[in-house]
């Protein structure tokens, strides 16, 4: 297993504008095949953190590194083969509403122009093993909130990322919902050793 870490910030400090930082001097290391939670009170700096760990935004100072790259001077093409491999979900799910859940798995698979017998292969594999039982012809839009969190994070696990970051994933969620999708992610994390923050 490489040591490198997934992803790296040495120093972080971000702040929107000419605001004083929200986030200061954040330094830490996240392994491949590690867990994290981050908690903390509304405002205190949460979504800020998680988008620079997903390269939607750079800090006002300091470093952040993924795979081993720092990428506070990264170019766009750069930046987009390294996105392509961090996956992202959010809490309001981002789901084609009506698509059938295969659809919206596969959607990123078509884009990356992957061939349709592969496609039906692995997206059929993915909802099987995130427990969509029903037909997968199923039109997103009729599915329980906990449902379309699994079929987003199967959209996601399609594209095997080396990490994914998820942002309140079951805040929307009953509580049988949110220990479907957390034991999900513990199976993930613990199968494919992919790092889940």
């Amino acid at each position: 297993m490489s040591k490198t870490p997934i992803i790296e910030m040495e120093n972080v400090g971000i702040r929107y504008g000419r605001g004083p930082e929200i986030l200061s001097n954040i330094n830490l290391s996240l392994e491949r095949g590690s867990f994290h939670y981050l908690t903390g009170k509304s405002g205190a700096g949460k979504t800020s953190l998680l988008s620079m760990m997903y390269l939607a935004q750079k800090p006002s100072r300091g470093n952040v590194s993924v795979f081993g790259n720092n990428v506070n001077f990264a170019n766009r093409n750069s930046l987009a083969m390294f996105r392509r491999r961090i996956g992202v979900v959010f809490q309001d799910f981002r789901l084609l509403e009506h698509s059938s859940a295969f659809d919206n798995v596969a959607l990123p698979l078509r884009v990356c122009g992957m061939n349709e017998k592969e496609i039906r292969k692995r997206v059929n594999e993915l909802l099987k093993w995130v427990e969509i039982d029903r037909s997968t012809s199923a039109i997103t839009s009729t599915l329980s909130g906990g449902e379309k969190q699994r079929v987003a994070i199967a959209g996601i696990i399609a594209m095997r990322p080396k990490c994914i970051v998820l942002d309140e994933p079951t805040a929307m969620l009953d509580p049988h919902g949110r220990k479907e999708v957390i034991q999900t992610l513990k199976e993930l994390n613990e199968k494919e050793k992919v790092t889940i923050i």
